[in-house]
Parts: structure tokens; sequence; C-alpha cells
């Protein structure tokens, strides 16, 4: 019967300005069509991404159009060391942006997080290998908005982001 041998909490690395989506994917193409997904999603999309293969060499697959988003990927993807992990650094773009084309992808199975906050991540070692147990996203909750949040809230999303006129 196989054990949990060690737990480790890894923190993600994101390169100032981007955010990161983490997910579980399960085939060698994942590499390929996310990439595919992402640069048809917009033109000023900056990514990078990074896939710890399962089986085979057990390899750590690449590719991106933004060499330091590439960079970090693949230095996330190296410390998880857990298998199908997906990690996508993105700049220039939210992950609400590319997000369902992101779950579109056949290989893609969850996607853990999506976030530009500080992540950390759950990871546990067996005999057999390394997987993905939970994310921290950020910090606790502080409290329940108030009359004034809620406008600091529309205002962000309406007159920063953009995301209605």
């Amino acid at each position: 019967m196989a054990e949990v041998r060690k737990w480790e909490v890894v923190d993600m690395t994101l390169p100032e300005g981007s955010n990161i989506i983490l997910a579980h994917s399960h085939f060698i193409k994942t590499v390929e069509d996310v990439y595919e997904a992402l640069v048809t999603s917009s033109p000023l999309l900056e990514f990078g991404i990074a896939f710890c293969e399962a089986s085979g060499p057990c390899l750590i697959r690449y590719d991106g159009n933004a060499e330091e988003l590439i960079q970090k990927a693949v230095e996330n993807a190296e410390r998880l060391a857990a298998g199908h992990t997906l990690v996508v650094l993105i700049r220039k773009g939210y992950p609400v942006n590319v997000l369902d084309r992101i779950k579109a992808v056949q290989e893609v199975c969850r996607v853990y997080a999506a976030t530009a906050n500080p992540l950390q991540v759950l990871v546990f070692e067996t005999n057999q290998g390394r997987g993905i147990a939970g994310v921290v996203d950020g910090f606790p909750s502080k409290g329940i908005e108030t009359a004034e949040d809620v406008v600091d809230r529309k205002t962000l999303l309406r007159e920063v982001i953009g995301y209605k006129r």
C-alpha cells in the first residue's frame, strides 16, 4: 500500500505584472495545444508554459512567446516536479481572458488556480511520485466589504480594468 512519504509547501514565483494558471493535464501534446489556445486569444498576450510529463522520459516540456515567462514557468514546474502539472504564466492579459480557452484544451483535466496573488502549492510525495493536494491563493479574509468597498470594487472593474463601460 502506498504511503505519503513527504509533504511540502512550494512557493510559486511570478514575474512582475504577471498572473499564473496552475492546472493538471494528461498528455505530451498539452504544451502545443495550450500554446495555440493562448497565442490565438490576443495579439498582445505574453506567456510561458511548462508541463511536467508523468511517463516516458518524465521531462518538463515548455514553450511560449516571452523568454522571461518561459524561464519562470519552467522554474516553477521544476520546484513542483509533480506529474502532469501545467504551469502557465501570462502578462498583458488576465486569466479571465484565457481561462475558458485553457479549460477547453482536451488534455486539461483541472485548474487549481488562476491568480496574480502569491501562490503556494501543497505537494505530497509517495513512493511513485509527487502530486498536488491543493493551493493557497493569496491571504485570509479580513472582513466583509462595506458600502465604500463596493464602490471601490466597481470603480476598479469599470475604470481601471475596463470590464464594463
